[in-house]
């Protein structure tokens, strides 16, 4: 993943110059550009030739500079504030958090935003109350794909957890228990789907296998062979969602 040739370069009009992580897909169906706090990525069908990929690129030069300026990669974010709209990343998308004054507090998502209604003015509660909505949404979102990947991994691995518990994680993305309980971190949330799957199926695989035997790595290798990538993007990226959950839920 990291050789230059999965690297494509795109020269901006003030002399700085863009690399663009490119990855073809079986099931893409057109050009997709992102851009998430590891950096940007151009996905594409199988078969597009590189001059379609460079055009594409060249056409949403200026969008993507102004969402790596958003994201301020080299910054550390600034701090969650009522009213303020900021970017975060969520499913590894890059995502805008704006605010509503409304007369219930909720959480909503449009598209590419994530709306936070609160109850005007804006007082001593209100940051606390938007913390308790982002969390509970990253839980619902966690939630809902670990109960399909626990119905798809489970009736083949014949085992299954007791319970699955979401939280903050200072250093592990999951652990398991004596007891078979999962624990994730709920910063998953904010990373890209297959990242979550690979630490889902991690865990589970710990059902079976206690250590990280090659006999593990194997049953691991067997349900999701691109587990390398996954883990290798957490590592990298890791500790930067890790800030970003902080910043956006706790005090």
């Amino acid at each position: 993943m990291d050789n230059a040739q999965n690297y494509l370069e795109l020269d901006t009009a003030d002399g700085e110059t863009i690399k663009v992580l490119r990855k073809s897909h079986p099931q893409a169906r057109r050009l997709r550009l992102t851009v998430t706090p590891a950096g940007a990525r151009v996905t594409y069908p199988e078969g597009t030739h590189p001059a379609q990929i460079v055009a594409f690129l060249r056409r949403h030069g200026e969008w993507l500079e102004r969402k790596l300026d958003e994201l301020s990669l080299s910054a550390a974010p600034p701090p969650l504030k009522p009213g303020a709209a900021t970017v975060i990343p969520l499913r590894g998308e890059t995502t805008r958090l704006s605010w509503r004054d409304g007369a219930w507090p909720r959480i909503e998502q449009l598209d590419d935003r994530l709306v936070l209604t609160l109850p005007a003015p804006h007082g001593k509660s209100t940051l606390p109350a938007a913390r308790a909505l982002l969390r509970s949404f990253f839980e619902a979102q966690i939630r809902r794909d670990v109960s399909r990947h626990l119905a798809r991994y489970c009736p083949e691995l014949e085992r299954a957890p007791t319970a699955v518990k979401l939280r903050p994680l200072k250093s592990l993305w999951g652990s398991l228990d004596t007891r078979d309980r999962v624990t994730l971190d709920l910063a998953l949330a904010l990373a890209p789907p297959a990242a979550l799957r690979y630490v889902v199926i991690h865990e589970l695989c710990h059902l079976r296998i206690r250590s990280h035997s090659p006999r593990f790595w194997a049953l691991v290798g067997s349900l999701m062979p691109d587990w390398h990538e996954q883990r290798d993007w957490l590592r990298l990226n890791g500790q930067a969602l890790k800030a970003e959950l902080t910043r956006l839920i706790q005090a």
